[in-house]
């Protein structure tokens, strides 16, 4: 098999649990070996029922899904050598934590000695080196999601799945674990994909990842590219915040723009091949945008708004700017470090704000 061939391929996969509704449309997806693929969306959108059929508890309707240029639509989970980590973490209550990082390894019946060396070397991996003889039920969320992991790591798989695994851990703990746990890909090379909702944790571990809405992946890509460049109005609603100016897309010298209702014209990248005097949305990442001190007339693509409000973020202050010019919700978002403190206009004051063509990122409605 060729370097370059994909791990899994899944061609013109199609899953329905009724017959009629399709949660899964015609899914087209290489992974690639070694990589960190991340399946994220909202709730419903098909991402978890994609990594069920990769793992083998379900099967999809119409389609197939490849390992290594095989077919495995019809071989059972327990033989597709898969480790597997679920949110809830489904460990024995009754077992310790060695027997069960060992479970997997007593299914396959791998001699004992080998057993106790691969454990040991799987909670080292981990670091809970000394905790092998705890209940699950001693031990904190953090911990039971280590063994877990290590439990689906023990058997030197070729693919880990992982479905929402950090999603009972508070805040500072999953932020941390999203740490450890790109470092363990890191140092493995084994190939993860990771089932999640949130959009920073896939941002934070990914080396792409497929944005799913509706049973249709909306973009696939690195973590860069999407942030940047989303391909769709949804990939850039759903990965990062934004602000949304709605208006009718015109032509300039350079290229095209955004004509709002005050007559602001906004030139951007014509993301999505929206035609000339359509009804377009413009999508900018508050970071993007430059506050301008208030001028009595606007040069370029700066346009007056006044501060409503500002927001203390620890790392950041956000202003919410009140556009109007005739915009539904026509609140800007605005993201200013710490070293523009000086520049922090108040609530009630008037600016411009400048919208950076590169950044300025125009979708068909």
């Amino acid at each position: 098999m060729a370097s370059d061939e994909p791990l899994v391929r899944f061609s013109g996969v199609q899953k329905s649990y009724d017959g009629e509704q399709l949660v899964v449309r015609s899914l087209d997806l290489d992974i690639h070996r070694g990589e960190f693929l991340s399946l994220l969306g909202p709730s419903g959108s098909g991402k978890t029922t994609t990594l069920m059929m990769l793992a083998g508890f379900e099967s999809p309707t119409s389609g197939d899904i490849l390992l290594d240029g095989r077919q495995i639509t019809g071989t059972p989970p327990h033989k597709r050598n898969f480790g597997m980590v679920f949110q809830n973490y489904a460990l024995f209550p009754h077992l310790t934590v060695e027997q069960n990082v060992a479970y997997p390894l007593t299914v396959r019946k791998v001699p004992r000695a080998e057993q106790q060396e691969r454990v040991r070397k799987a909670l080292d991996m981990v670091r809970l080196a000394g905790m092998g003889e705890r209940l699950p039920a001693r031990l904190s969320g953090g911990q039971q999601q280590r063994v877990a992991l290590a439990r689906a790591l023990v058997f030197n798989p070729q693919l880990v799945l992982m479905d929402e695994p950090l999603g009972a851990l508070d805040k500072q703990l999953r932020e941390h674990m999203q740490i450890e746990l790109k470092e363990l890909h890191r140092q493995l090379g084994v190939t993860f994909v990771y089932v999640t909702h949130d959009q920073g944790e896939a941002l934070t571990m990914s080396d792409r990842v497929a944005v799913f809405n509706e049973g249709v992946i909306q973009q696939l890509a690195s973590v860069e590219d999407l942030y940047e460049s989303p391909a769709n109005r949804f990939v850039a609603g759903f990965v990062g915040d934004n602000t949304v100016l709605s208006g009718t897309l015109q032509g300039t010298g350079d290229g095209t723009a955004i004509q709002m209702p005050g007559g602001y014209l906004l030139p951007g990248v014509n993301v999505n091949g929206a035609t000339l005097g359509s009804r377009v949305q413009a999508c900018v990442r508050p970071e993007r945008i430059v506050l301008h001190p208030y001028a009595a007339y606007p040069r370029g693509s700066a346009i007056p708004a006044a501060v409503t409000r500002s927001i203390y973020y620890g790392d950041h202050l956000r202003l919410m700017c009140d556009l109007g010019h005739g915009q539904e919700h026509a609140t800007v978002k605005v993201a200013l470090t710490h070293s523009d403190a000086s520049a922090y206009p108040q609530p009630g004051q008037n600016v411009l704000l400048e919208f950076p063509p590169e950044s300025t990122r125009i979708y068909a409605m």
